[in-house]
């Protein structure tokens, strides 16, 4: 009991510093316009901007899903990371200074002043069904599970609160994590959100790289060195999702036939949706809107860029070496690799730091998205259809207002997302039915001076309808691979506006006006720290790469093949 109450206590003491530091940050931050509340009076410099995005994109199910994907599939799953450089490259080259040159609050904004307000209608409904149905809920969830392993919070709670089911401190969780998020986006606005991120963004990153140093130390029993000589060594079996008996390739970066990221889908769906993610993904990239200039954005950029090639070793190596450390039978389901990998490495006085650190990224994910779904709502909705002569404070009022709602309304369904199997497939796969629409008709959009709205509104909604029809109704993953599908999708849409374009063009070409909004000279060093960051994701991949297993056939389930994991005779798993 006392190890629960160390673990405790380090827990609120790391959240409340972080809380306090940010109030003393952002107290006389002016939160009462829109620009002051949904942008930080645009006044984020390149620091706030990298530590925001890397720690808004990570969460529970990033930290639990890749590793355990790493556990099943080896170092390929690293393609998330690193792949999303590429993206970070082509926001900071192309995609922002296109963007604050708009001088646009939300990615739906910039689509009315290309388009019409019909497609930016459109898109708001999207974001905030997918924000408001899928992300909160799912964030709530997964970072409400994470923290019960780790913390085992059930022995803790029970002598203050009796006999309690797996249900009410599943509830309980969701609600006190939800609560806190809300605080943070509501009260503070994107400033706080950002400070915040980055404050724990140094948490979390010392505990991710924490988990991977113990757990070497772990399989050179106590010694480093011994552990990397250990790693080096791994191989194996494992298998694939239909349960066939596969060669576990531990470092190889190309996913063979047997990986659920085959190498081809780098080029098609993986990358549109690593691009859809970094470049058009408000909840994402409002924290570089809020840049005080295009310099500050270009640098934050490109620095989150930097940070991601470091994702794979607190990202994927946890899970490989979870892989070497345990047995099938000792891990039911690759989701719980992660936090085994953590009970078993962690000393105890440093869970509740940890605790802390993963208690920021769903604090991070939570509120981020959060602060995104009430900005899409106040400014889309709320001052277009509902108040059009509304003032500042009415603007911000609203937001404030509608997300207390979605709040309570994430913290009722969260707890129901218990009954899906297998959390992380179902986010991906909701996920990509709206991704590849909206960066459809925003690439359009910016390459693009002809093509009209109509085209674009038609292709939001026709490639949401389409996506989900494949998935839903012809279960389009026993015929393709789920990505190539949603890479056909993606190129027919983007043909289907450019001939519309060609046939029947706007009467007159549309004009990028500059609003003034900051200041739009470009970082100096831009291009060359770009390419810089290009050459190292290829050299990252030849580094590791080994495409014999291209030459891989499916497999296929064996039912009389036993299911172990198997390390070689040179690796001595260390005692548990």
């Amino acid at each position: 009991m006392n190890d629960h109450i160390i673990a405790l206590v380090s827990l609120v003491f790391f959240t409340a510093l972080v809380g306090f530091l940010t109030w003393l940050i952002t107290r006389r931050d002016k939160r009462d316009t829109s620009t002051g509340f949904f942008l930080a009076g645009r006044t984020l410099t390149f620091p706030l901007i990298a530590g925001s995005l890397l720690l808004t994109n990570l969460s529970t199910e990033q930290m639990v899903g890749l590793n355990g994907d790493a556990f099943t599939f080896g170092l390929c799953v690293m393609a998330w990371e690193v792949v999303a450089v590429i993206s970070l490259v082509a926001m900071a080259w192309f995609f922002l200074p296109r963007f604050l040159r708009s001088g646009i609050t939300t990615v739906p904004e910039f689509l009315e002043l290309r388009f019409d307000k019909r497609v930016r209608m459109a898109t708001d409904i999207i974001f905030l069904i997918a924000y408001a149905v899928i992300l909160l809920p799912m964030v709530l969830y997964t970072g409400a599970k994470g923290m019960i392993g780790i913390l085992d919070i059930k022995p803790m709670l029970e002598p203050m609160f009796g006999q309690l089911t797996d249900a009410n401190v599943l509830w309980l969780i969701v609600w006190v994590v939800g609560l806190i998020g809300a605080i943070y986006a509501l009260f503070g606005g994107l400033r706080s959100v950002a400070v915040s991120d980055t404050l724990m963004g140094v948490f979390l990153l010392t505990g991710g790289f924490m988990i991977t140093y113990f757990g070497i130390s772990k399989l050179g029993n106590g010694n480093f060195m011994d552990g990397i000589t250990a790693l080096r060594g791994i191989a194996g079996v494992t298998t694939n999702p239909e349960g066939a008996t596969v060669s576990y390739h531990a470092f190889n970066s190309i996913g063979g036939a047997n990986s659920n990221i085959p190498f081809a889908t780098i080029f098609t769906g993986v990358i549109i949706i690593n691009c859809f993610y970094w470049c058009t993904n408000q909840q994402i990239i409002q924290r570089t809107f809020a840049a005080k200039s295009l310099d500050e954005g270009q640098k934050g950029v490109l620095l989150c860029g930097a940070l991601k090639l470091l994702g794979p070793m607190y990202l994927v190596l946890p899970g490989i070496i979870a892989y070497t450390l345990f047995t099938h039978g000792e891990v039911a389901h690759p989701a719980d690799a992660y936090g085994k990998l953590v009970h078993a490495v962690l000393p105890t006085f440093l869970t509740g730091f940890f605790a802390a650190a993963m208690l920021g990224a769903i604090l991070s994910s939570f509120n981020s998205a959060l602060n995104s779904t009430c900005t899409l709502f106040s400014l889309g909705l709320y001052k277009n259809l509902v108040n059009k002569n509304a003032t500042e404070k009415q603007v911000v009022r609203s937001g404030t207002v509608f997300g207390w709602i979605i709040v309570v309304i994430s913290m009722c369904v969260a707890p129901m997302l218990a009954q899906f199997s297998s959390i992380f497939n179902y986010l991906q796969t909701m996920n990509a039915i709206y991704f590849v629409p909206i960066f459809a008709v925003v690439l359009v959009a910016l390459l693009t001076k002809r093509v009209p709205g109509a085209p674009a509104l038609i292709a939001l909604i026709a490639g949401v309808v389409i996506i989900a029809t494949g998935y839903f109704v012809f279960n389009i993953k026993e015929h393709m691979n789920e990505y190539h599908f949603v890479a056909i999708v993606f190129v027919a849409l983007l043909l289907f506006m450019l001939i519309w374009g060609k046939l029947a063009p706007r009467a007159t070409a549309w004009v990028h006006e500059d609003a003034k909004a900051v200041v739009l000279t470009p970082w100096k060093h831009t291009k060359l720290a770009g390419v810089i960051l290009l050459v190292l994701v290829i050299v990252i991949y030849a580094s590791f790469a080994n495409f014999t297993v291209l030459g891989e056939k499916r497999a296929l389930p064996d039912a009389t093949a036993p299911v172990t994991n198997a390390v070689p005779d040179t690796v001595v798993a260390p005692a548990k």
